[in-house]
């Protein structure tokens, strides 16, 4: 007996003991129980090595079950190390989610996509046709504007498709996937879609961490939370967000600037997908991601050429910027004002963090077209792999799991979602405009605000 019990101490581990391998050098992680080294698995990890990262020394249970189908669990085993974790327990919450996981796995709703893609292709084929046709075959400057904006509502709906195929495979089989993941984003959209699946894995597993969100970070134009005022670390970017008198002057009016700036957000999306591709980083195809980019860089530039003179190809291009900004303000309205939080993703709590970091948006099933699934964001968040067809039908189930364990369900109405948002954003902004608060101060932010 005695041997038993040495025996069985031998081969398990304390979280304790566990929360010590927590560096891309030395990382673990627990999923059922049961301990895995993946060390040297990080780097050809497909969600790369930062949400690993984010999760290592923990129990990562759940985060694998909504990342992964079945058949990943299939290769566990090359990882295992022997040991178990001590005390493992589920809580009531993530027994009950990985319940409604498995109910819909046996239901087989993740294999089931429905024609959603085929319609949102059939979309983009319009619109794309549409603008090409005005430009080359009207001489009215009014028809030129309305095909910018088509051009960016092409470009919305090509930013769903990106958006569903880096999380699922849309097509029927992983190469197709990935060639309408680069013809998608690289090819029509002209954003890398490695930067964008680098930004946005990291974005998921840490769903409002305001040092480990990237979709938080936007120093020196945007902050959500008075904790920026400290120049906190981003371990995403790997360097500090200076919160200085640049920052904090532009910060103060942000709630005015929010709307003007997403018309021009994408911007920043060529940006990084461009020092991404060009920097020290392991990128996956590089060649190919750049090889894609380059497309883009050729036919839109090409078409706005087209246009008969250099005002009307200005206003095309503001046009479909502007328009395309509604995404961007999209993707801010399901997170800017819902709860944040400070440091990495904890295992113990991670079903809570999903919801309570993110907001639904109120839509008629006939506006689905026009949200993507982001409508949803609640439901995504928890199940980022079941395809956005299905979102809409469970939601219930999720609302219900939500009332029994305590949590809340956020969901309001467009409009609403923008009150929110521009309300958290003028609260930090007064936040910043206070005097008392020792951040260096140039002459334009005492010239602006020394007399209110």
């Amino acid at each position: 007996m005695a041997g038993e019990v040495k025996s069985t101490r031998k081969c398990s581990i304390s979280l304790e003991e566990l929360s010590k391998h927590n560096k891309i050098e030395d990382l673990w992680i627990s999923i059922h129980g049961k301990i895995y080294n993946v060390t040297n698995w990080a780097k050809h990890h497909p969600g790369g090595d930062l949400p690993l990262l984010n999760l290592a020394g923990q129990d990562a249970t759940d985060a694998f079950l909504a990342y992964h189908p079945l058949a990943a669990s299939q290769h566990l085993h090359n990882f295992f190390t022997g040991y178990y974790l001590q005390d493992y327990a589920v809580s009531q919450v993530s027994g009950d989610y990985r319940k409604l996981l498995s109910h819909f796995t046996a239901m087989g709703m993740f294999d089931t996509k429905g024609h959603t893609v085929f319609f949102t292709m059939l979309l983009m084929a319009v619109l794309f046709c549409s603008s090409v046709y005005g430009v080359f075959c009207s001489s009215s400057p009014l028809v030129h504007v309305c095909c910018g904006g088509l051009m960016g509502f092409f470009w919305i709906q090509s930013g769903w498709i990106g958006h569903d195929s880096g999380h699922y495979q849309v097509m029927t089989t992983q190469r197709f996937n990935r060639f309408a993941q680069i013809l998608s984003g690289n090819c029509l959209a002209g954003i890398s879609i490695g930067w964008w699946k680098w930004n946005h894995n990291a974005h998921h597993i840490a769903c409002n961490s305001l040092d480990h969100d990237p979709d938080l970070q936007h120093i020196p134009f945007f902050v959500v939370s008075s904790k920026f005022f400290n120049s906190i670390t981003s371990c995403f970017y790997d360097r500090k967000l200076n919160f200085d008198c640049v920052a904090r002057f532009l910060v103060s009016y942000q709630h005015f600037t929010f709307y003007p700036v997403m018309c021009f957000a994408r911007l920043n999306l060529f940006a990084q997908s461009f020092f991404l591709l060009f920097s020290n980083r392991k990128v996956p195809n590089r060649v190919q991601e750049i090889l894609g980019m380059l497309v883009f860089w050729i036919w839109y530039p090409l078409l706005v050429s087209f246009l008969p003179n250099w005002g009307e190809r200005i206003v095309f291009v503001i046009a479909s910027f502007a328009v395309t900004g509604i995404q961007h303000v999209q993707f801010c309205l399901n997170h800017f004002s819902s709860s944040v939080y400070v440091g990495p993703p904890r295992s113990s709590d991670w079903f809570e963090k999903q919801t309570i970091g993110t907001l639904n948006v109120d839509c008629s099933p006939w506006m689905d077209w026009f949200h993507g699934g982001l409508q949803f964001q609640v439901e995504h968040h928890l199940f980022p792999r079941l395809p956005r067809c299905h979102l809409r039908s469970i939601s219930p189930l999720v609302k219900e799991l939500c009332k029994k364990h305590g949590l809340p369900y956020n969901h309001v109405s467009f409009w609403k979602a923008n009150v929110l948002t521009l309300n958290t954003l003028k609260d930090a902004a007064l936040q910043a405009r206070n005097l008392s608060n020792p951040i260096p101060k140039n002459l334009v932010w005492e010239a602006v605000n020394t007399h209110g």
